[in-house]
Parts: structure tokens; sequence; C-alpha cells
């Protein structure tokens, strides 16, 4: 038996290629990430992986448009976008596969 505290994994990242880590692995990534009214994420993509965002709480404006709680976002290799809480959020993100050294800010 394991437990953990997600506040003790690197931005909420708890399954994948990084330490720390409670399953180290290449398959996937998985992360909840807990995001403040406001905070933003430069416009990016991957050329790897597929980003799946599930919003769980609050509201998030990503690709030009308005998620809410329920919400989930899919985000295939080559989509490039930004990321900004509209409110106190709670997104749980999933990425196959796990890969690191795949994000690709784009300037504007």
């Amino acid at each position: 038996m394991k437990s953990a505290k997600i506040g003790d994994m690197k931005g909420g990242w708890f399954i994948g290629n990084f330490e720390p880590s409670l399953f180290k692995t290449n398959d996937c990534e998985v992360a909840v990430k807990e995001y403040k009214r406001g905070d933003e994420e430069a416009k990016h993509y991957h050329k790897i992986a597929t980003e799946y965002t599930l919003v769980v709480k609050g509201s998030v404006r990503m690709f030009d448009e308005v998620y809410g709680a329920g919400d989930i976002i899919v985000v295939e290799p080559g989509d490039a976008t930004a990321f900004e809480a509209l409110e106190d959020t709670v997104n749980v993100v999933v990425k196959i596969p796990g890969a690191n050294n795949d994000k690709y800010l784009v300037e504007d």
C-alpha cells in the first residue's frame, strides 16, 4: 500500500516519467492541476502527445472558447492553445503518451 499528497507532486503531476512519481512510465502522464483566477499558460503545442483536460471545477479559456465543469478538451499534436483560468479551477490532465520535453511555445 502506498499513499501520497498531491501537494508533494511537481505541478500536480503524479504519474509519468518524472520525480516524484507514484508510477514511473513513458506511456502517459496524469495530473490534478489547481489554478487561481487569472492564472495563465503561454500558447504552446505538443508534437507527440495528445492532452485530455477535464475541467472538474471552475472555468477556463482555451482555443478562444470558454469551458466549464464537466467539459473535456482534447488537444491533439500540433494544436496550439494558450490557457487562462477564468475563476479558481481544478483540472485533471492526461497526456498520452508521456513525452518529456514535448512542449513548444508559440510566439504570436
